[in-house]
């Protein structure tokens, strides 16, 4: 296969830290290649410089197409044909589909020629990729999932011949991540190379024909994908070993903290009864629109259910609204950190005392500055944020402390269940570790937990015990001693 792009003797410098250095890298026509590195890595950076966002120091060089560049522009980089899609997907959200497929036409020259140019150029992307769309939806209505089909076409609307997918299945469910890389396989047949930079490990397995590793702004070096296997890019990202082995402990007598019975909620999910216990961490996993999150919302009393009871410590409870469930110690962490989880542009300080204000009141029912700097202090050292200044914008932060953030706003709630919607979605395998260690610590420490995944690997090697939910209903009960992740993977999809 020819190479597209040829990357020679890149590095790269802010000041005095060392982004990248001498860093080779060839992708082929029709290539998918996988770029893989922890945060910090220097990923973001390679990818900035093979856009034009950015140009690498004196002494690179990029050859494409055979001409050789000591740097490119992004506009070099568009004419030629490389394409960056980025986790925010970069949309307009008042646009329809058809609009911002054909966005960068209408820049080009398609001014003039007005919607029905504009539909007709986007129809043909459409109809090439064979994805479904409704072309004159708004964006802003979509689902991510949609989003990032409407991103993809854009880029074939382009004439891309590169496409870098930077963490494209972060936000997705496996379902959709499967479309995904279906995608990604008739971008690869119809000539176009695409770099897939991914923290799901098992997803780039199965796309990449070769990966190339970054640490700490150098190249590990390129393998063949089908000599990779999972635990190895692991390794080779972190410096680290990761051997995850199931431990289930017996709580077969610890109290049961929360009990639902035969609950329902019209649309959503039907007769779901669960017991969680004590310092127990209960796996729920399902493909999209199995109800799992939807049963989540209910737990917190943010769609209450139609029928059905609800018991914490044997007593019913009627969980009406968030407020209710955080008096009745229900905590949850939403799957969307960045929209639902955190304030991006607020203090990250104050990103961990929201949920707990009227605790942290003095004299005159005024914020307390001891009591709230006690409280940050408290979060910071509970949860291990790696943080300089907890006055910083918590969009500073690395997605992994992001994280830990909003786990630590909701045990300033000092809740005794923690619901946990896709904990480690977006995060890199390190950051992904440090989460499993604090879930099984505050587990030890007598919290109930449950933790909703998609990710087979996920709930068998850190729950205690898994629901598998299909069409609304609990389909299945496993134990992960009993379960290899072939079988489960089958369970689920039955």
């Amino acid at each position: 296969m020819p190479d597209f792009i040829s990357l020679t003797g890149i590095s790269k410098h802010f000041g005095g830290v060392t982004a990248l250095a001498d860093v080779d890298m060839t992708i082929g026509a029709g290539e998918v290649h996988c770029l893989a590195g922890e945060n910090g890595s220097g990923k973001s950076t390679l990818i900035k410089i093979i856009s034009g966002v950015q140009p690498p120091d004196a002494g690179g060089e990029i050859v494409i197409d055979g001409r050789l560049y000591t740097h490119l522009t992004p506009a070099e980089s568009t004419r030629i044909g490389i394409q960056v899609i980025y986790q925010d997907l970069s949309l307009f959200p008042d646009l329809t589909v058809a609009e911002n497929i054909a966005f960068a036409q209408h820049l080009r020259g398609f001014r003039g020629a007005g919607q029905r140019r504009l539909r007709s150029r986007a129809e043909a992307v459409v109809a090439r990729l064979g994805v479904a769309l409704d072309l004159d939806a708004l964006v802003g209505e979509l689902s991510i999932a949609q989003r990032q089909l409407v991103a993809i076409c854009r880029a074939l609307a382009a004439e891309a011949r590169l496409v870098i997918m930077d963490e494209p299945t972060a936000s997705l469910t496996r379902t959709e991540v499967d479309t995904l890389l279906d995608i990604t396989r008739e971008l690869k047949r119809r000539g176009i190379a695409v770099v897939f930079v991914s923290h799901r490990l098992d997803e780039v397995m199965e796309i990449a024909e070769r990966v190339t590793v970054l640490r700490d702004g150098r190249k590990l070096g390129t393998w063949d994908a089908q000599d990779m296997t999972p635990r190895r890019l692991g390794s080779l990202m972190t410096g680290h070993e990761f051997d995850y082995k199931v431990v289930v402990p017996d709580l077969s007598q610890a109290p049961v903290v929360l009990s639902v019975k035969a609950l329902s909620r019209r649309g959503d999910f039907q007769d779901v009864s669960l017991d969680i216990r004590q310092g127990e961490i209960l796996g729920v996993i399902g493909l999209l629109g199995s109800g799992r999150t939807e049963l989540a919302l209910s737990l917190f009393g943010m769609r209450p259910a139609d029928q059905g009871e609800i018991r914490m410590d044997g007593a019913p409870v009627h969980l009406t609204s968030n407020r209710a469930a955080i008096d009745h110690g229900i905590a949850y962490v939403s799957e969307d950190r960045l929209s639902l989880g955190l304030v991006l542009e607020q203090p990250i300080a104050s990103n961990i005392v929201l949920s707990t204000l009227d605790k942290l009141k003095g004299a005159g029912g005024l914020l307390s500055a001891d009591r709230r700097r006690q409280a940050v202090r408290q979060g910071i050292e509970q949860l291990g944020i790696k943080v300089s200044d907890p006055e910083n914008p918590v969009r500073t932060l690395s997605g992994g402390n992001q994280q830990r953030v909003v786990i630590a706003k909701w045990l300033a709630t000092q809740p005794r269940v923690l619901i946990l919607d896709s904990p480690t979605v977006g995060v890199d395998i390190n950051a992904k570790d440090g989460i499993y260690a604090i879930v099984k610590r505050l587990a030890a420490e007598g919290m109930a937990v449950m933790m909703i995944s998609d990710e087979i690997p996920e709930v068998l090697y850190h729950a205690h015990r898994i629901l598998v939910m299909q069409g609304g209903r609990v389909k299945g009960e496993f134990h992960p001693a009993d379960i290899t992740e072939t079988a489960l993977r089958e369970a689920i999809d039955a």
